[in-house]
């Protein structure tokens, strides 16, 4: 074996894998996983958004539901995003204005706010910004509803997850459930219903699976089977071979 086959076998080809889709899908699991598989970065673009509404929401900028655009564009300038690794449930927490607001930005008032304040064009252009300069250096995994048609059209991965609006309710109902919170089935239902008209049919960068996404429907799959599904397209769109481990799995 040459020199040259040993460096590339040893330091594959470092992609951006983007991936968008509906709310409650688990992209964002799902997009960590594949980060911790890959030994990839993982942005939450989604959790960028939401630390914004909530602290919209926090300075009075959304009240009763109404998004005060002028108000949350004002606040900008003082805002700052940050991501820093959590070792102890080994991902990273997001921080405003250096304070971590990883639990306050998952509500269901904050969900129900988010899309009013993503849509906003001024806030998209800069949190788009901030988004490819994160991902300039390929290596990462990013999540949200533009990856992969407006932050990074030139992607070599692209996946477009979707899943039954019932599944998806019963997913987010479970979560909040577990994290303690006291909210009905049907009401996560609506509001995901609510949700997916308004991230479709907004005029600043309305959700769209990109030409050449790859649609992922994981209704009815697991996060493992999942993970099998992603790991076949990477090998095939990056050439990279299968490990010893996986290789006997197929088999």
């Amino acid at each position: 074996m040459s020199d040259t086959e040993t460096i590339r076998r040893a330091a594959p080809r470092r992609v951006i894998v983007a991936i968008d889709g509906y709310s409650s899908c688990g992209k964002s699991t799902f997009a960590r996983a594949i980060a911790a598989r890959l030994g990839y970065i993982f942005i939450d673009t989604g959790a960028m958004y939401r630390a914004v509404t909530l602290h919209a929401l926090e300075r009075g900028a959304i009240r009763s539901g109404i998004v005060d655009e002028e108000r949350v564009v004002a606040l900008l300038d003082d805002l700052t995003i940050a991501f820093r690794f959590n070792p102890a449930r080994g991902a990273s927490d997001i921080y405003v204005n250096g304070e971590p607001v990883e639990g306050r930005i998952r509500t269901v008032e904050v969900s129900n706010c988010v899309s009013g304040v993503s849509a906003i064009p001024e806030v998209r252009r800069r949190l788009v910004a901030m988004q490819q300069e994160l991902g300039r250096r390929r290596g990462v995994v990013m999540d949200g509803r533009d990856i992969g048609t407006v932050v990074f059209p030139d992607a070599e991965i692209k996946l477009f997850m979707t899943a039954d609006p019932a599944v998806r309710a019963r997913r987010r109902y479970d979560e909040l459930q577990a994290r303690g919170e006291t909210v009905s089935l049907g009401e996560i239902e609506r509001s995901v219903r609510a949700r997916d008209e308004a991230d479709t049919h907004r005029t600043v960068s309305p959700l769209r699976q990109a030409p050449d996404a790859v649609v992922l429907d994981n209704s009815h799959m697991s996060v493992e089977e999942q993970m099998e599904w992603f790991m076949r397209l990477y090998r095939q769109r990056t050439g990279e071979p299968a490990t010893a481990e996986e290789s006997c799995a197929s088999r």
